[in-house]
């Protein structure tokens, strides 16, 4: 089923992008790889973000096509439910790699959904 409010699910994911860029600035991957406290907050922001995308449901692919639609769903199973397996590396990769291009896409789709209204 797909999201009531499109618009607001798109902010959720970038706010919480956001936060991760407030929490990791000026990191790199050994710094971030030492402080349990920020891959922490990472992973919850991660997680929020993994929600809002589930949330939009077939949507998603509308609104933002050429984006990694399965992978981020199935990294939001991993964040809720194999936890223990998350590794550091694997979620700097996350956010330098797959994030960035997410929330340009989502910056511009709200654009798309306000010049509609």
């Amino acid at each position: 089923m797909s999201s009531e409010f499109p618009s607001r699910r798109l902010r959720d994911i970038i706010e919480n992008a956001e936060l991760i860029a407030e929490y990791t600035e000026g990191m790199d991957l050994q710094a971030f790889e030492n402080n349990s406290l920020v891959q922490n907050a990472v992973e919850r922001c991660l997680e929020r973000v993994c929600e809002a995308v589930s949330k939009l449901g077939e949507e998603a692919a509308i609104l933002l096509p050429g984006q990694p639609w399965n992978r981020i769903r199935a990294f939001g199973n991993v964040l809720r439910h194999e936890y223990d397996r998350i590794e550091s590396a694997q979620l700097w990769r996350v956010l330098k790699e797959t994030l960035p291009s997410l929330v340009q896409a989502c910056h511009a789709s709200i654009r798309r959904l306000e010049e509609l209204e």
